[in-house]
């Protein structure tokens, strides 16, 4: 591993532990906590990429919007928001969910009011910044220098353990693991549909509607549907 690629798998590994820690410790209100993720999930990233000049040029291919992909993540991401539904409704009747709605508004200041607010920036904006830093910047351009194995486990397993913060104390253990595994699992297809294109747009739009559904189970817990 050469500086360049040390360095970025430093930054995301630090950056990510910096986000869990705070949601994990602190319990910031969600509005206090976006320009903090906005700093370290796209601002710190960008002075890599302003620092040298050749990653710059990735950087921008990073945000070509190509036809090629857009329609089967479209569907990829349908398919998603109807399995996650079908998850919840087939899974409420042994497994608790009473404590995810406690721990959003004790935790994060979330509330049945201001749920819709929080809701849209987290499925259009949060998962741009997402894709952004774990699949842009710590998987495509990572990979050029570390290789494609190492760049799939890497960014994968931290996008997994950076939600930990958040998810603590939501769910039972074993439900939590299942929880980050499929998180793990998730970010390996976000970065294959990506691989082809060297863009974030494809898992970006799948990462949209995948928040859509987390989403709309959110709306019914808060009763709000």
């Amino acid at each position: 591993m050469n500086n360049r690629s040390i360095f970025i798998a430093a930054s995301v590994f630090m950056f990510s532990m910096v986000i869990s820690l705070v949601d994990a410790v602190i319990h910031p209100p969600y509005a206090a906590k976006i320009p903090i993720k906005i700093l370290f999930f796209f601002i710190l990233p960008m002075v890599f990429f302003m620092a040298n000049k050749a990653d710059f040029y990735e950087f921008r291919k990073l945000f070509l919007l190509k036809k090629s992909g857009i329609l089967k993540a479209l569907l990829l991401g349908a398919v998603l928001y109807t399995v996650i539904l079908l998850g919840y409704f087939l899974t409420r009747g042994f497994i608790d969910f009473s404590n995810v709605t406690p721990s959003l508004t004790e935790g994060m200041g979330i509330t049945a009011g201001n749920f819709l607010y929080v809701s849209l920036y987290i499925s259009l904006v949060n998962s741009f910044l997402e894709e952004f830093f774990f699949r842009g910047y710590g998987f495509i351009t990572l990979k050029k220098y570390t290789g494609r194995k190492f760049a799939y486990i890497f960014s994968s397993s931290i996008f997994a353990v950076y939600h930990i913060g958040m998810l603590l104390g939501m769910f039972h253990i074993g439900v939590l693991f299942l929880l980050l595994l499929g998180l793990m699992i998730g970010g390996c297809i976000f970065n294959c549909l990506n691989e082809r294109n060297d863009t974030i747009y494809p898992s970006w739009f799948v990462h949209m509607f995948a928040n859509f559904g987390i989403n709309t189970v959110g709306f019914i817990l808060f009763g709000v549907l």
